[in-house]
């Protein structure tokens, strides 16, 4: 099994576990990140021995989205938040296609496009304290990862909107309510249910399972990859406005941002 820098891959029976590994950050996602997880995902949809996947958080969450330590505005230059994005968009795409299904065991924060992760998993076991977080428009973005997509289809456009427009976390209780996650339980046995959870579905059978997933797929996401990209590209009409470095500012500084919309 390859050694990667900011993921944890464990086989445990036919299930493949990845945990993201990167909690000195709240495993926010750069570009290495990004490609390990494609590559392991892409590597377990393919390994006949696997036949689910489980994805978690290491330390205190899930993940807290997109990783903004280290951006300087000071410079002038504008992001190519577009290139990153589309790194980033080939995770989201490698668990969505892959034939074989993916648990996320959620606990603590699930921010930006770390709760597109969450979203984009087939099934979503949430420990009780956990929450999601379309932390975007926090820092003069939009939803990226295909979060709309799935929201606007899950939860329809008035609490699509609500989630996205006014960026307030979604307690893991009212996201089972809203039909976002699976299950919830008590935080101490989330490792445990999540487990059980993918060690169900390894046992189920395979080929009927990722039929049931493609055709899912094909009936509620087929053009996922096109939107895919046209987030991209208008993410990248925020790259040089004043409100999204002063998002980012107020982000790493710990402050409420002031924005000036512009």
């Amino acid at each position: 099994m390859p050694e990667y820098a900011t993921i944890r891959v464990v086989r445990d029976g036919g299930v493949e576990h990845i945990k993201l590994n990167r909690p000195e950050v709240l495993n926010s996602w750069n570009d290495e990140f990004s490609l390990e997880m494609t590559a392991a995902v892409d590597a377990a949809g393919k390994d006949p021995e696997v036949r689910a996947l489980l994805v978690t958080g290491a330390g205190r969450g899930f993940s807290a989205g997109a990783d903004l330590g280290g951006i300087d505005f000071s410079s002038g230059v504008v992001l190519d938040l577009a290139g990153h994005l589309r790194i980033h968009n080939l995770t989201l795409l490698a668990v969505r296609q892959c034939p074989k299904p993916v648990v996320a065991g959620v606990h603590g924060a699930a921010a930006g496009i770390g709760a597109s992760l969450v979203l984009a998993c087939d099934l979503v076991v949430a420990a009780e304290s956990s929450y999601l977080l379309m932390a975007f428009v926090n820092i003069g973005l939009m939803p990226d990862g295909g979060a709309l997509s799935y929201l606007a289809e899950r939860v329809g456009l008035a609490r699509a909107a609500e989630l996205a427009m006014l960026g307030e976390r979604l307690p893991a209780a009212k996201a089972l309510d809203w039909g976002l996650v699976n299950a919830v339980v008590p935080d101490g046995e989330l490792p445990a249910a999540a487990m059980a959870l993918a060690q169900r579905l390894a046992a189920g059978p395979t080929v009927a399972i990722a039929n049931v997933k493609r055709t899912l797929r094909e009936t509620a996401q087929a053009e996922l990859a096109a939107q895919l990209s046209v987030e991209a590209e208008r993410q990248q009409d925020h790259a040089g406005t004043a409100d999204f470095a002063e998002g980012v500012a107020a982000f790493l500084e710990r402050r409420a941002p002031g924005f000036l919309g512009r």
